[in-house]
């Protein structure tokens, strides 16, 4: 069966940056389940350090180990720390160019923003914090002001996809979900299956 996959963010890279990395909802719940430990990613360099982390639905993931690797010396232990059901399907799927390298993962713990989102009573310093920070996000972007209708269209619009609330705003789609992905980090808004909504952290916010 094929899973939609899930995307993530790593702080695993050089400082400051951010790698998009793909994993599939089942290899996630398995590496929560110790049942999976390592996964193979082919870079033209290493895109995590080891002792990198990140966040994903199930919580943090450490990267334990970076490790390049020939495709043609991997072992069936490969293939089953990294969930495949036999040497075969592990070599099947290293198709692509650049190095091959073994990534060790390990769930490290929660992720701190599913707390931080759930407050649903703000302190007047965690007010003024959040203002400094959405201000700042105002003012360095350059399609101008955002954030307070962006919070505004997605409380009007729970569940609706996101290329549907981009399109409201005139916007393009990955530019908008970038702009959602940092009131995220802020723990104002959550994803849904579809579309996204204000989180208890977020209504309290705009509540005043």
């Amino acid at each position: 069966m094929d899973f939609p996959p899930v995307y993530v963010f790593c702080s695993g890279g050089s400082a400051g940056t951010m790698w998009r990395v793909q994993i599939r909802r089942p290899v996630l719940d398995a590496i929560a389940a110790g049942t999976v430990t390592c996964a193979f990613r082919r870079w033209d360099r290493p895109r995590v350090r080891v002792g990198g982390s990140q966040r994903t639905q199930i919580g943090v993931l450490e990267f334990t180990s970076v490790d390049p690797v020939e495709a043609s010396d991997l072992t069936l232990e490969d293939a089953r720390a990294a969930g495949f059901a036999d040497l075969a399907a592990l070599q099947e799927a290293q198709r692509g160019d650049g190095q091959l390298y073994r990534v060790g993962l390990r769930l490290a713990g929660p992720d701190p923003r599913v707390a931080l989102r759930a407050k649903r009573r703000l302190s007047q310093a965690e007010r003024a914090e959040i203002d400094t920070r959405l201000a700042r996000m105002d003012r360095s972007s350059p399609h101008g002001p955002w954030t307070a209708a962006v919070l505004q269209l997605i409380a009007e619009n729970p569940g609706v996809r996101a290329p549907d609330l981009a399109a409201r705003m005139g916007r393009e789609t990955l530019p908008f979900k970038r702009d959602v992905r940092k009131l995220k980090e802020l723990g104002l808004t959550e994803s849904l299956e579809v579309g996204y909504r204000l989180s208890p952290r977020g209504r309290a916010y705009r509540r005043g």
